[in-house]
């Protein structure tokens, strides 16, 4: 699939982990466990869990602790709807080198100092926000801050070391689903903060800025946690696991190329864009589009721009459960159907919002919009896993970046300009979404086929382990560096599906 030349690095998953040592939980040929118990913090795969999904929520909180308050900042720092709109833009467009960053930092020396360290240097960002003094200090602030949402890529990378390929679509839903909320626990919390802080005896225009040191301060502790009570890997921290050979010596420059030159990643990086982008792009403008549309009360449209960012408390778990349903009984082709209706589906209830002209049909557009988005995102990354074994960082980085892209050009050309109003940026967004998520049938994997064509008849080329084994040269394979894709390989037989492929096939 992939032979290229760079320079020796380490990576985080050459070969299996020994599975001999006792877990809480079951675990597989990898030691990735087989169940999910939400409620449990056994070591080290739940705990990692909870680590996980927490860190990122706060990184979602701080990244989006403006929107709620933008007509307070607006009036204070003088901003245009233009200024507001590109600090929209800003505050995602940052985590697009920053995801691809740490798609390698994955991949080369772990989720956890990459996770870490990532939460901890972004707090000094967030505390800059008290002290802006106007437009150009906001939207630089804005696209610094949005650095730490490549916590996403450490989340799902992590959640893919530690879970096996059975229930990888609940897991990672349920992760960055409930790290997601963070963007709708910022739309009530900073109002609530705001309010404590004036009732105290601050002006509004003081109450805003010292809002701020909540989630500068939740950054430097959730730093903390993550690098006392986490884990690379079920076998342990990477140093640790690499000083039993349990981690391989590989090369970034080939790991950089597995990824890029792999034709699906580039579409998984469009659907991601059109996915959790626009997601994005909605947690900027859903609370200023009530606010005014409605002529609503800041803490009222707070409250309602809340239940967009709070549905991933179960949409987004919905959607990696769905696919995992899906593949359970068509397998992979399953996968990328449920996919294409669910993303299409959240498309079509964004144009309905867009065009919705009272109060209630705005908000129940609004939630079948973002129940459609979220699920779209959790089915996304329930297959991401399954592009490559050997390039899992790189790509989870890459598909990651697609959303924060994704959201900063339909940012900055629906709703940075006055040629749009909100609502009709809302519309064509829909629009986008739809004709953005057909990609999805160019989508083909020989060992399992595509949504329209059955798998490979090639006794040979048509396995999960030539396909995920080809990433290897002939030396890396004589050095045993491709024994972890043979265990992934024998652990991703459940794409097969319960039903011939052919049943499926429209």
């Amino acid at each position: 699939m992939c032979d290229s030349t760079g320079d020796t690095e380490s990576s985080m998953h050459g070969v299996s982990t020994d599975n001999t040592g006792k877990y809480d939980l079951p675990v597989d040929l990898e030691d990735k466990a087989t169940v999910f118990k939400l409620f449990s913090f056994a070591k080290p795969h739940m705990r990692t869990f909870h680590l996980s999904w927490i860190s990122f929520s706060t990184c979602f909180v701080s990244t989006f602790a403006a929107a709620p308050l933008v007509p307070i900042i607006r009036e204070n720092l003088n901003l245009t709807k233009q200024d507001v709109g590109n600090a929209g833009v800003a505050s995602v467009s940052g985590s697009i080198f920053s995801r691809l960053v740490m798609g390698a930092v994955c991949d080369l020396l772990g989720p956890r100092y990459g996770c870490a360290f990532l939460v901890m240097l972004s707090a000094p960002t967030v505390f800059s926000m008290s002290f802006v003094s106007g437009a150009a200090g906001f939207i630089t602030v804005r696209f610094m801050i949005g650095f730490c949402l490549a916590t996403f890529v450490s989340c799902q990378y992590w959640m893919s070391t530690m879970f096996t390929s059975k229930i990888i679509g609940l897991v990672n839903g349920t992760a960055a689903g409930w790290g997601n909320m963070g963007g709708g626990i910022t739309q009530l919390l900073m109002p609530v903060v705001y309010e404590i802080i004036r009732r105290c005896g601050a002006t509004a225009f003081t109450a805003w800025r010292i809002a701020f040191f909540v989630p500068g301060w939740l950054h430097i502790i959730m730093g903390i946690l993550v690098l006392t009570l986490g884990q690379d890997l079920p076998g342990g921290n990477r140093k640790a696991v690499e000083k039993k050979g349990g981690v391989v010596q590989d090369k970034l420059g080939k790991i950089m190329w597995c990824a890029v030159s792999n034709y699906r990643t580039w579409i998984f990086v469009l659907l991601y864009g059109y996915s959790m982008g626009v997601e994005l792009s909605t947690d900027n403008v859903i609370a200023e589009y009530f606010f005014d549309r409605f002529h609503l009360k800041l803490h009222t449209a707070g409250i309602i721009a809340a239940s967009f960012g709070m549905a991933n408390f179960f949409a987004r778990p919905a959607g990696g459960y769905a696919s995992d349903i899906a593949a359970k009984y068509f397998g992979m082709r399953g996968r990328l159907w449920a996919l294409w209706i669910i993303q299409t589906a959240g498309g079509l209830f964004c144009v309905w919002l867009g065009l919705a002209n009272t109060l209630v049909t705005a908000i129940v557009a609004m939630i079948l919009f973002s129940l459609g988005a979220q699920a779209a995102c959790g089915a996304t990354f329930a297959i991401v896993p399954f592009v490559s074994r050997r390039s899992l960082g790189i790509i989870s980085g890459l598909t990651g970046a697609g959303g924060n892209f994704g959201s900063g050009l339909t940012q900055l050309i629906f709703f940075s300009t006055s040629q749009f109003t909100t609502e009709q940026g809302l519309t064509w967004m829909g629009v986008m979404i739809v004709a953005c998520t057909l990609p999805v049938m160019l989508i083909h994997f020989p060992q399992w086929g595509s949504m329209f064509c059955p798998p490979s008849t090639d006794p040979v080329k048509g396995t999960a382990e030539y396909y995920y084994v080809s990433e290897w040269s002939e030396e890396e394979k004589q050095k045993k560096m491709h024994q972890g894709s043979v265990a992934f390989a024998k652990n991703a037989k459940s794409e097969d599906g319960r039903r011939a492929p052919s049943t499926i096939t429209v």
